[in-house]
């Protein structure tokens, strides 16, 4: 970080938070409110006289609470820039200004309580998303005991405690009597890997940062007694292994259980833990003199808020979610928007460098190449057939169409922006949206050729291109054996197929249709199939007031990798086809063009 802030083309705005962002890849506007910190960074030498004589006691943050800090103060040691602040919250006050020592004792007149936040507003081609994580809250987890027992701490407390920055300057103590504890037990995956309470994922770092932990502990003192309760542990980086058996070698003791309860000696303090040693199959008690929570991590609780600005995707552990897991996995389904750390999943900090490194080096291919490439298959709009309804633009993932409410003119899609998943094409009731390369006629024209010939025994399939079309394509790859009747129609994404495709095949004879594309979690195109579900969820109900069985409308969420759960849908489709008799198909084939009649009359009585 003090590279950085020392850096000539790097300008570091601390103290800060974006508040609006708009515009698209190579040309986004942002708006950041830098805070103010009341002491001018120019004229502060640090010399803490400052925070001598500030009256204020509150608990230090970097110290987690084990020591305190001032209304003024350092953030911590390596801050960049190296300057005091003031936290107005804690501060006595400038409305009216009921102290005022620290002004009177900064000699350099640093400190100015009439500062006031400054909006900034830049604009840059590429953003990148470094928003870190945050630590999971152990407290309702109460058979631990965090909230009622002193001498159970995490292990980001504990790591302050044998810090040599620390409240206690590296001398490990307990806090209860401030004296060197004889055993620590470490309970690994706490808000980690659980069904019922914190996550379900692992959180990467929490194993081979207690291994780390017992070596400085054997390092600090060889006879302090060192025991692990874990439920797996995972060592799967360079060199970690070896790091886990100079563990062991160094006397920790680890065991396969995790505590059901903690109780506490009223007099020695020492804590009893209650533990099933799964290997050795009994219940068994430790008496320990200090517990280590290895806490989990969890997304950033603002992400909701960055989600929002940058037009992002999250997974359902909550962090945000990589344009492909495997081919891009720095970069967000937003054009110009690419992650790095902790931002995209849990970490350790050679993975964040290696991901820092790849999103800078995917900013400068995009910077380096001066124009930006785009595939053809974004929308043109109509303007004589707009009605001026801006349902494109409320339904575009990627704000690809600027609408203005209340304004009588067509929205215009910002080609740069957009990706070509068509929602906007299939959501537009005026056919005023002509999506390039898969058109309104040109996917009609597949379900007429598809059902020119004995319409009865084939299945019309809409499939999405990145994952049910390509879950087809893996099963066929993979020679699984499947009906022969099912017709597949590609499509960008399951949010392109029209209310329009999936009458027209029924209105030809399609016995089954069948609409397919990503799971929620993976969708291509941010949130697009939840506008393809809502479609499709109108449809069942369309179709049953028009006296067709719903049942012969089926949607799938099938991935690329799932060809064995492509091929068993489609076995079960074709056994739902045997059972769909020849009267329901003429009789829907009947409704179907009566209400394809209504609308050319309909349209021809406009027209007059």
């Amino acid at each position: 970080m003090m590279d950085a802030g020392r850096h000539p083309k790097i300008n570091l705005l601390t103290n800060a938070e974006v508040e609006e962002v708009s515009g698209f890849v190579g040309n986004f506007h942002i708006k950041i409110r830098k805070k103010t910190r009341y002491v001018d960074v120019s004229k502060c030498n640090v010399c803490a006289e400052c925070v001598e004589v500030c009256p204020v006691v509150v608990p230090d943050e970097f110290q987690v609470g084990f020591s305190v800090r001032r209304a003024i103060y350092l953030p911590f040691p390596q801050a960049v820039p190296s300057s005091y602040i003031i936290n107005m919250e804690e501060c006595l006050g400038n409305n009216p200004i009921a102290c005022g020592k620290c002004i009177d004792k900064c000699e350099p007149n640093a400190i100015n309580l009439d500062m006031r936040d400054e909006i900034v507003e830049i604009d840059v081609g590429a953003i990148i998303v470094a928003t870190g994580m945050d630590i999971y809250d152990p407290t309702p987890l109460d058979e631990f005991g965090y909230t009622r027992y002193e001498n159970v701490v995490t292990n980001i407390e504990f790591e302050r405690l044998m810090g040599p920055t620390g409240p206690v300057t590296g001398e490990l103590i307990r806090p209860s009597d401030r004296k060197k504890p004889a055993s620590v037990a470490f309970i690994q995956c706490v808000g980690s890997r659980s069904l019922k309470r914190g996550n379900r994922y692992c959180s990467n770092i929490c194993c081979m940062n207690t291994v780390k932990e017992t070596l400085l502990l054997e390092e600090y003192d060889p006879n302090i007694e060192k025991k692990v309760l874990y439920i797996d542990i995972r060592a799967f980086g360079k060199g970690f292994e070896d790091l886990y058996r100079r563990s062991k070698e160094a006397g920790t003791q680890y065991i396969r259980g995790i505590p059901g309860e903690i109780t506490e000696d009223p007099v020695t303090k020492n804590l009893i833990l209650s533990v099933e040693d799964t290997t050795a199959g009994t219940i068994e008690k430790y008496e320990v003199a200090m517990v280590v929570l290895a806490l989990g991590v969890t997304p950033r609780l603002d992400a909701g808020l960055v989600q929002r600005l940058l037009t992002l995707s999250r997974t359902p552990d909550g962090f945000f979610m990589e344009s492909h897991p495997k081919l891009k996995p720095a970069d967000a389904p937003s054009a110009g928007i690419f992650f790095a750390g902790c931002a995209e999943c849990p970490k350790d900090i050679k993975d964040s460098v290696l991901q820092s490194g790849a999103a800078a080096s995917h900013a400068q291919i995009l910077f380096s190449k001066g124009k930006v490439s785009i595939e053809a298959l974004t929308p043109v709009i109509d303007k004589d057939l707009c009605k001026f309804c801006g349902i494109c633009a409320k339904v575009c993932p990627y704000k690809a169409i600027e609408f203005v409410p209340k304004v009588k003119k067509p929205p215009k899609a910002i080609e740069a922006a957009c990706h070509g998943c068509g929602t906007c094409g299939a959501e537009c009731r005026f056919d005023a949206i002509k999506m390039r390369h898969f058109t309104d006629e040109q996917i009609l024209a597949m379900i007429k050729s598809i059902l020119e010939d004995k319409p009865e025994d084939k299945i019309v399939v809409f499939a999405c291109n990145w994952c049910s079309y390509a879950g087809a394509d893996f099963a066929g790859l993979s020679r699984l054996q499947m009906p022969e009747t099912a017709r597949l129609i590609r499509t960008m994404c399951s949010g392109r197929v029209d209310e329009k495709f999936v009458l027209e095949a029924f209105r030809l004879g399609a016995p089954i249709v069948l609409v397919s594309g990503c799971h929620f979690a993976d969708c291509h195109y941010i949130n697009a199939n939840r506008w393809t579900q809502k479609r499709v969820e109108k449809l069942w109900d369309k179709v049953e007031k028009l006296g067709i069985r719903p049942e012969r409308l089926q949607l799938e969420w099938i991935a690329a990798s799932e060809a064995a759960k492509f091929t068993k849908v489609m076995k079960e489709l074709e056994e739902m086809r045997k059972k769909v008799t020849k009267e329901e198909i003429i009789q829907a084939v009947e409704i179907l063009n009566r209400e394809k009649e209504k609308r050319e009359q309909k349209k021809e009585n406009q027209g007059k």
